[in-house]
C-alpha cells in the first residue's frame, strides 16, 4: 500500500486539520503544491523529528521508509510561529525543533511534552498562550478581497503567509481543485508532504 493517512479531526481553533500517516512499504510519490503551513512529527526506527513546514508552491518528487509513522497539523492560513518566519520555511525548507534526551521538544527558551495526535490540538492552544505561536485574522479575509488593497494589508499577508496573496491564489485554484476529487479517497495532499528529510536548524 505504501503510504496511508487519516485524518483525525477537521477545523478547531488555529487548525485546519490534524491527521496521521504511515508508510508500510518505502514509497516514492508527487506532492502536490499546499496554501497552509503545519507541524509534523516523524518517527523512523525509533528517531522523533519535529518539522516546521511552509506553503509550497509547486508539486514535488519526495520519499518515504518503510516503517515510518507521521502525525501532524495543517495550520489555519494567517497562524505563524513569529521565531520561524514563514518566508523562510516555504518549499521544504523545513525547520527542525530540538528534541531533549527525555523527549521534550525545546521551543522559545522552553521545554515540551511531545505532544500525540489525539492532543496535538491542546499542544498548539498553549504555544499560542505562550505567544509563540499567533494568528491574524485579517489575512484569509485578504486572501478573497479584491485587488488594490492597501499596502499594509498586503504586508501583514505576506508576513503571515511567507508569499504575496497574488501567489498564493493561483497556488490555492488547483489545490481546490484537487481536495474536491480527492474528497471520497483517503487525501495525499497533507501528510505525505512530510515524508522528505529536507530540513534546517
Amino acid at each position: 500500500m505504501g503510504l496511508s493517512n487519516v485524518v483525525v479531526s477537521g477545523r478547531t481553533g488555529r487548525l485546519e486539520r490534524i491527521w496521521t500517516a504511515v508508510c508500510d512499504s518505502p514509497v516514492t510519490f508527487s506532492s502536490v503544491a499546499k496554501v497552509r503551513p503545519g507541524i509534523a512529527f516523524r518517527r523512523v526506527e525509533g528517531t522523533t523529528t519535529v518539522h516546521l513546514r511552509g506553503v509550497e508552491t509547486r508539486a514535488t518528487t519526495l520519499s518515504s521508509p518503510q516503517g515510518a509513522e507521521y502525525f501532524g497539523a495543517e495550520l489555519r492560513l494567517g497562524a505563524y510561529l513569529p521565531d520561524f518566519p514563514p518566508a523562510r520555511l516555504a518549499n521544504l525548507q523545513d525547520a527542525l525543533l530540538p528534541i531533549l534526551p527525555d523527549g521534550r521538544i525545546r521551543l522559545g527558551g522552553r521545554e515540551w511534552e511531545m505532544p500525540t495526535p489525539e492532543n496535538l490540538d491542546v499542544f498548539i492552544e498553549r504555544l499560542e498562550r505562550a505567544g509563540l505561536l499567533v494568528f491574524d485574522p485579517r489575512v484569509e479575509g485578504h486572501l478573497h478581497a479584491e485587488a488594490g488593497a492597501e499596502r499594509t494589508a498586503q504586508s501583514r499577508f505576506v508576513k503571515a503567509v511567507g508569499l504575496s496573496r497574488r501567489k498564493l491564489r493561483v497556488i490555492a485554484g488547483p489545490t481546490r481543485r484537487y481536495a474536491g476529487c480527492a474528497r471520497e479517497r483517503r487525501s495525499r495532499t497533507s501528510c505525505p508532504t512530510w515524508a522528505s528529510t529536507t530540513s534546517r536548524t
